[in-house]
């Protein structure tokens, strides 16, 4: 394996950056507050257990309480995004 130099190995910043309809959807996602994320999750898990005690078709109560790891998860990818950025180069420490 031929070994180059490190600045070989980096591409140029138009390469990886983020697209526009990402930075819009980012900024616009960024605006609601992450606790928007843990009371719906919560919401979707006890609606779950409701149906769950009180349905027949247990498959309802499944699919509603798939919400809940789904939106934490986004809420997840929320906080990170809020915290350090889409990329690298919307830090503005690393330029």
């Amino acid at each position: 394996m031929e070994q180059g130099t490190l600045s070989s190995t980096i591409l140029n910043k138009g390469d990886q950056s983020e697209g526009h309809l990402t930075k819009t959807i980012e900024e616009q996602t960024s605006k609601i507050p992450s606790v928007f994320y843990l009371a719906v999750a919560g919401g979707a898990i006890v609606l779950s257990l409701g149906l769950f005690a009180t349905q027949e078709k247990k498959s309802i109560a499944n699919f509603v309480g798939l919400w809940g790891p789904t939106l934490l998860l986004l809420g997840l990818y929320n906080k990170v995004v809020k915290l350090e950025g889409s990329d690298r180069y919307s830090r503005p420490e690393l330029h």
